[in-house]
């Protein structure tokens, strides 16, 4: 006799499967993180914040 499957949690899990898939294809695509964005963004700031410093200390 067959053993009996759950359809719904198959589909689920298939579900999670194709957007774990997805995922990882927009991560290779897209490549960094929301953290790494933020950490890039606050390290060009200061570095214009300092040069925009270094610029009014000679005037």
């Amino acid at each position: 006799m067959a053993e009996v499957i759950n359809l719904r949690s198959v589909k689920k899990q298939a579900a999670r499967k194709a957007a774990r898939a997805k995922g990882d294809e927009n991560a290779v695509k897209f490549g960094r993180s929301k953290a790494e964005r933020e950490l890039q963004q606050a390290q060009v700031a200061k570095a214009a914040r300092d040069l925009d410093g270094k610029k009014r200390e000679t005037d």
